[in-house]
């Protein structure tokens, strides 16, 4: 720990390494002097095992950290180099050959092209299973040209392949560690991150310690522990705000000025993964469906630039029309509740009482706000409901991430078969078609088909675009807006008091 030499300078009393790390922690780190101190919202399992905890933002946060992949994004949502010092499209779109800027696994070795591309394909045959349709479909092979020099070949072109070599999940990471941009170090609850130098690999440049102002001390920690950290100077930022930890903004009495949020596209809406004569219903799942007043979730959730939606794709993107809006778009709040409540009595004349539904959602205030108002809607149409954990099994089961890429494939995979929702054979058939299409367009119409599919399965319940914010100090810069919701921690640095 070559920096703490350095650090000793500037921490007064003669700490010992321990209590130096608690000072560091506190005053000596948050709004003052010393390294950048950041809180991201989550738990240790995040830090010590993020490929299993994705999408959590504090398992993104480590592995864009710690073990970066051939490109990244920075926070302006453009593709950036990282492991990867430069790269080419060649064969038309089929072949993408990535050169290697020397890098070294945490053991002192060498990072060679054959570890990278072993890595890459087997995170990539993962990654299909769950995303079959999406812009990997089509990589046959990763190879090593040389020991710089790998190549990535796909039957045929697709785009958004950069973006998703750029997701965290595609971070090259062995048993020896990551890539960087940083090493990590656990001290007590919290990690320090120490740059490496990328022409050495070490954690110390020639000329002496790393300047502490180009530390990380990063903790992983429950929303409400990192708004009061922050709110007490004893955090530069705060990462990895959702919808459900917003009313404890209020709460803690945060300046508005401090709170960021990102203008990201994605998610937000309820699954339908439930069996049973109720929900294998078409006419009540559309029931619930249009019963849902999404008029009232601004008012929940009071964001400047938040939109709510009913369609699972939430604009045009890559489809040749606008997307396909639910069958009753255009009916007033009034006449959906009075179609929907009688849908509901028909089905319970049928088969007597329907089951209360079981919803997953998340813990925090902001999901019991989204639950009362789901609770009140679907009880006007005759629905029960009750709240379950999102570990337990359940009728409806929220969704909320961010899009990788900006394709209607990744909405329509995401709810779709593979995820084990609701879904439509025939839409899901019209996918798969889409992959083996000859042509840009009889792909493009085959997408447009599985789209106008999905809606009417009313499987997915979409919402609204996901709610993702930060809080960052004044005197922090470098730091903004990212509609990819990333944010590197290698770009930020903090004025002097």
């Amino acid at each position: 720990m070559g920096a703490f030499p350095f650090l000793l300078r500037h921490c007064r009393h003669g700490l010992s390494i321990g209590l130096l790390f608690g000072a560091m922690l506190g005053g000596c780190s948050g709004e003052g002097s010393g390294p950048v101190v950041v809180s991201v919202v989550g738990d240790r399992d995040d830090f010590a095992k993020p490929l299993q905890n994705l999408p959590d933002p504090a398992a993104k946060l480590m592995l864009e950290s710690t073990a970066q992949g051939l490109v990244a994004f920075d926070a302006s949502g453009d593709i950036v180099p990282a492991l990867a010092q430069r790269w080419i499209m060649e064969d038309d779109g089929r072949s993408y050959i990535f050169r290697l800027r020397r890098a070294f696994w945490s053991d002192g070795s060498r990072v060679t092209a054959p570890d990278v591309a072993r890595i890459l394909m087997s995170r990539i045959v993962s990654l299909r299973r769950f995303d079959p349709d999406g812009p990997l479909d089509v990589v046959q092979t990763v190879v090593p040209m040389t020991g710089e020099v790998i190549e990535i070949k796909l039957a045929a072109a697709r785009p958004f392949v950069l973006q998703m070599l750029a997701q965290p999940q595609m971070g090259v990471l062995s048993r020896e560690g990551g890539t960087g941009p940083y090493r990590r170090a656990q001290r007590d609850k919290a990690l320090l991150l120490t740059p490496i130098d990328r022409s050495s690999g070490d954690d110390e440049s020639a000329e002496g310690p790393v300047p502490e102002s180009q530390l990380r001390i990063v903790r992983s920690e429950r929303a409400a522990l990192a708004i009061i950290r922050f709110r007490e100077g004893q955090a530069a930022l705060m990462l990895g705000g959702r919808f459900t930890d917003l009313p404890l903004l209020v709460r803690a009495g945060i300046d508005r000025d401090a709170v960021r949020v990102d203008p990201v596209q994605g998610l937000l809406g309820l699954t339908v993964v439930g069996e049973g004569k109720l929900l294998d219903d078409d006419n009540v799942r559309a029931a619930i469906n249009m019963a849902i007043d999404r008029s009232q979730l601004p008012g929940l959730f009071p964001l400047g630039g938040w939109a709510t939606t009913e369609q699972i794709v939430p604009s045009q993107l890559d489809l040749s029309r606008n997307p396909t809006p639910p069958s009753w778009a255009g009916q007033s709040m009034d006449d959906r509740r009075a179609q929907a409540s009688a849908t509901i009595t028909r089905w319970r004349t049928d088969h007597g009482a329907t089951p209360a539904l079981r919803i997953a959602l998340p813990a925090g205030p902001g999901a019991t706000l989204l639950f009362n108002m789901l609770r009140h809607d679907l009880a006007a149409i005759g629905l029960d409901t009750r709240r379950v954990d999102m570990r337990a099994e359940a009728d409806l089961r929220l969704v909320d991430e961010v899009a990788p890429y900006d394709s209607a494939l990744w909405y329509l995979g995401r709810v779709g078969c593979a995820r084990k929702v609701r879904c439509s054979d025939a839409a899901d058939a019209q996918l798969q078609a889409a992959s083996l299409a000859s042509t840009g367009e009889e792909r493009a119409a085959r997408i447009a088909e599985a789209e106008a599919l999905m809606q009417a399965e009313n499987g997915y319940i979409a919402l609204g675009s996901p709610v993702r914010w930060s809080l960052a100090s004044k005197r922090l810069t470098g730091f903004m807006a990212s509609p990819r919701a990333r944010h590197p921690l290698n770009h930020l640095f903090r004025r002097p008091n």
